[in-house]
This record gives C-alpha cells, sequence and structure tokens, in this order.
C-alpha cells in the first residue's frame, strides 16, 4: 500500500465518522455540507484499488459502511419529515380551534 493511498483511505475514514456523527446529532446541515464532496473522497480510493495500492476487503468496507449510512440516513430523513408533517397538521388544527373559538367568543359579547 502507497502512502497516497492510506492517506486516501484515511481521509474517506474520517469522512464516514463525521458523517455517523452529524446523523447522530441530526445535524442536517452538516450532513449536507459533508456529504457535497463524498465522490471527490470515494475516487482516489477507487483509483487505488484498480491500482492494487489497496486490498479489495479494505475498500469494501467502506464501501459497505457509506451504504449503511446511507441507508440510516434516508430512514432519519423520511423520520424527521414525518415529524415536521405531523407538527405542521397539530399547528394547523390549533389554529383552526383558536380560531373556531375566538368567533364564537366574539359571538357572546
Amino acid at each position: 500500500m502507497s502512502d497516497e493511498a492510506n492517506q486516501a483511505l484515511a481521509r474517506l475514514d474520517q469522512r464516514i465518522a463525521d458523517l455517523w456523527e452529524a446523523l447522530q446529532a441530526s445535524d442536517w446541515d452538516r450532513l449536507a455540507d459533508l456529504n457535497r464532496d463524498v465522490r471527490n473522497l470515494v475516487d482516489p480510493v477507487m483509483k487505488a484499488l484498480e491500482r492494487e495500492q489497496l486490498p479489495l476487503e479494505a475498500v469494501q468496507q467502506r464501501l459497505s459502511e457509506l451504504d449503511g449510512f446511507v441507508r440510516e440516513a434516508d430512514a432519519a430523513a423520511r423520520e424527521a419529515r414525518d415529524e415536521a408533517r405531523d407538527a405542521l397538521e397539530q399547528a394547523g388544527q390549533n389554529r383552526k380551534a383558536a380560531n373556531a373559538y375566538a368567533r364564537v367568543s366574539s359571538r357572546n359579547r
């Protein structure tokens, strides 16, 4: 393994760790920032694999970790979306109830 290949793998490892950390914190802005250049970190690893500078198992492990992250992030994003939708629906119901109360109260005056 070359130093360059090892450094590329280390950068990818760090990004994967950062992605998981941001996901655990539900830091969607940071996730978006971190996600922007993942491809640029994967490409050198794949090139090193093609040049046989990295073992297949090491690369497969990182790709599997990324796949697991994508699945977890997707599930978390769907859950956050559903929670936001429920909160908006509840707010709408509360607004309707407040408006109805206001109408009834104004009639009783």
